[in-house]
Order: C-alpha cells, then structure tokens, then sequence
C-alpha cells in the first residue's frame, strides 16, 4: 500500500527522471508530456483557465500537476533551449476531464457508473454539483499528436505549454453527466454519498483559444456524442463481450473530416 501523498511525489519525481533520461538521448528532437487541467491554481472562475494562469492547487494531486508543468518548464529553458548543446523541443498539454471506453481506473466517475451499471447496482457521487469539462479521449489525443507533428518538424515557437480542452456546453455537473449516461444506458442508477470526503474543485474549466487559433484544433464531438460514445462502448463490452474502439476511432475521423479540422486532412 501506498498512501495518495507518497504516489503524487513519485510522480513528480518521475517528470525529472524522464527528462534528465531525454538529456541523454542524442536523437531526441522533441518531448510532449501530459499534465492535466488541475495543474492550475483553481480560484473557481466562471471562464476558462489560459496557459498563462499560475499553478497551483489545494489538493496534492492539483499540487503534484503544478509541481510537473514547473519542472518541465525549468527544464525547457534550463537544458533545452537553443544556447544549450541538447535543442529538444518540449511542449506540455493540459486536457480536462477525459472519457471514454476503456478507462478501468479506480475513483473515476465514469468507470464507476458503467462498473455499478454491469452488476445492476447504484453509484455513489461524492459531488454531484461539481462541474467539469467532459471531453472524449480522442480529442486532447488529436491536441497531443497534432503538437509532436509541429514539433518534429521544427517549430520552436510550439514548444511551451497547451490546453486541449472540449466546447464550453460539455463543462456540465457530475449529476448531469451521470443522467445523460442512463439515456444511453437503462441500468445506470445513482444514489447520493454524503460522507466526509478530501476537498474536490467545485468548478474548473479550461480555456483553448490558444490551440484553436494557432494550431486550427478544436473539439470534434459535443456532451451528448461524447457520453453516447462512452457509454456505448462499455454496453458492447459488458453486454456483448464486443470492443467497439476501431469503430469509434473511424467515426471520430470522419466526422473530425467534415468539420475540416487541420489534423484530419493531412
């Protein structure tokens, strides 16, 4: 066992440990590491978070994100800047509330909805009023991509920090997100936890004008497309012993193809 604290140092620690790992690959032209929204210091806006916001957090996890975006910048500029004998290209990427199928983590909404919903029981929600920015795993995966692409083609100017976060309608309660998933699933229940718990943001929402002008990204699906996809894959999974990831991942393309994004027409 391993106490929540003690993880999240050995997670800042290991964002040293893969950079000073980079400043020893000779071949190495450029790192993209992923961090999370709660990298910044939460005053609970009602707009969304830029990436020159300060970091910070009340909680170690927050903490632990801030910590790992200080440390990749110190980094940046400290060894892998043009004066430096090691020019890597490092960028950071932010996404917000990440789903989609697949996700078996412990303490994740979404993993416990469809895991009480397999065995026909109710799930409990610690801050059903708590607002965040639902987003489908592929679409800060775009973000990630499409930024080593600039990368590695030699944009210095890309190498700072990004948010990859989903429309302004998919920053929703965890109550509302939980309702919409039952509309695609008749076994979701829900039930209220009133117990004490460590501290959770009330609202958090990130702000990606910057990947959206510079880089012509923007999110493909809005809420309801992304619960549906979500929660569809884990239907097929617990009630038909089916993987539907290949079919989502084509759909995602082609409808990313209609809406001319950048990334899907190369």
């Amino acid at each position: 066992y391993q106490d929540p604290v003690s993880t999240y140092m050995t997670n800042i620690m290991g964002t040293v440990n893969i950079l000073e790992a980079a400043r020893s690959l000779n071949a190495l032209k450029a790192i993209v590491i992923i961090t999370s929204d709660k990298c910044y210091d939460n005053k609970e806006w009602m707009w969304g978070y830029r990436e020159s916001e300060a970091m910070g957090g009340m909680d170690p996890y927050s903490s632990s994100k801030g910590c790992a975006e200080l440390i990749i910048n110190a980094y940046r500029n400290s060894f892998f800047n043009q004066a430096s004998d090691r020019s890597v290209l490092v960028a950071s990427v932010r996404a917000g509330n990440v789903i989609g199928g697949g996700d078996c983590a412990m303490d994740r909404i979404l993993t416990d909805i469809v895991t009480s919903a397999s065995n026909s029981s109710s799930v409990f929600l610690r801050s059903p009023g708590a607002t965040r920015p639902w987003q489908h795993v592929l679409e800060p995966l775009s973000g990630y991509l499409t930024i080593g692409w600039h990368l590695l083609t030699g944009k210095r100017e890309f190498a700072e920090a990004w948010n990859f976060g989903p429309y302004a309608e998919n920053n929703v309660s965890v109550l509302e997100l939980v309702k919409e998933a039952q509309k695609n699933w008749d076994k979701v229940n829900f039930d209220f936890d009133k117990g004490k718990h460590p501290h959770e943001a009330g609202s958090l929402m990130l702000d990606s004008t910057k990947a959206v002008k510079l880089l012509q990204w923007k999110p493909v699906w809005g809420f309801q497309k992304t619960v549906e996809k979500t929660i569809s894959w884990y239907k097929y999974y617990y009630e038909k012993g089916l993987i539907t990831t290949e079919e989502i991942l084509n759909e995602y393309i082609s409808d990313a193809m209609k809406k001319d994004i950048k990334w899907s027409q190369v």
